[in-house]
């Protein structure tokens, strides 16, 4: 923690006696999720029982306790990473063990606004700033945020609306004003020739003057997904592709005759493996 991870804990209320090979279970989901591991402390009477007991003192127990609301029979996982990954796959984990122990309601739909996205993130393997999300949506306090923010502070004008854990709708109000969009950019590390190549058709439209807008594209296949109770969304697809992105009833994608590359001035190489083309 002091170089900068952060442990997420997980409390579950009464599993106290489940079996060992119960706990487990969650302990190898975290492992496929790239957790290093994954520690467990049980509430067990007056005495607490787990693999890390004996590395913590008895007021450290007690304020875990207090922070996690244990009680007798209750249970308390806990993850360490860095910051990002450790929410990440603490969600993960607690979405599975509701779903393991029926704890989720399945009448219901909850909905849930998402707001306040961060506008730029740190990449974790390069220490570069980039676009956490959609480049071209507004930054909350527009240019006086890019010029004074650190970039890390600055959150964007998008939002999703989430039901019962699916993402059922995303939007944003974009991004209007040319000079807030070469500065964005600039502090993602694109200068504004690479911006004005990429977006000059965009960048035009805003300089005759396009009008404040934004707006949110909804996901009626995953609506219909939860409204059928089905947890694959294949299902509720007339046509869906399989799994390897093939489109069976249009055979599809198919192989291209060299007549029509040809009449459409295009050229297929082939992958190069340790310096010898395949094709």
């Amino acid at each position: 923690v002091k170089a900068g991870s952060a442990v997420r804990a997980i409390p579950v209320k009464g599993i106290k006696d489940k079996p060992r090979s119960f706990f487990d279970k969650p302990v190898e989901h975290a492992k496929t999720l790239g957790a290093k591991g994954l520690a467990y402390l049980i509430w067990d009477g007056d005495a607490v029982k787990g693999p890390i007991q004996k590395f913590l003192t008895p007021d450290e127990l007690s304020e875990l306790a207090r922070m996690g609301h244990a009680q007798d029979g209750d249970v308390i996982f806990f993850l360490c990473d860095e910051p990002d990954k450790a929410a990440k796959m603490g969600g993960d984990l607690r979405s599975k063990l509701g779903r393991d122990l029926d704890l989720i309601d399945k009448e219901v739909f909850r909905f849930c606004w998402i707001v306040d996205f961060p506008m730029f993130e740190k990449d974790p393997e390069t220490g570069e700033i980039g676009f956490s999300h959609n480049p071209f949506s507004m930054p909350q306090g527009g240019m006086d945020a890019l010029l004074n923010k650190h970039p890390l502070e600055i959150l964007a004008f998008q939002y999703d609306v989430v039901c019962n854990g699916i993402e059922l709708s995303s939007g944003a109000i974009r991004n209007h004003q040319p000079e807030i969009m070469y500065k964005a950019f600039e502090i993602a590390g694109y200068g504004p020739s690479v911006v004005e190549e990429k977006f000059s058709c965009l960048l035009n439209a805003f300089k005759y003057g396009a009008p404040p807008h934004g707006g949110i594209a909804p996901g009626v296949d995953r609506m219909a997904m939860l409204l059928a109770d089905e947890e694959n969304i294949r299902e509720v697809i007339a046509f869906p592709m399989n799994q390897k992105a093939q489109d069976l009833m249009m055979n599809a994608p198919s192989e291209v005759s060299e007549k029509q590359l040809r009449e459409l001035h295009i050229k297929v190489r082939g992958h190069e493996v340790a310096g010898k083309q395949e094709s």
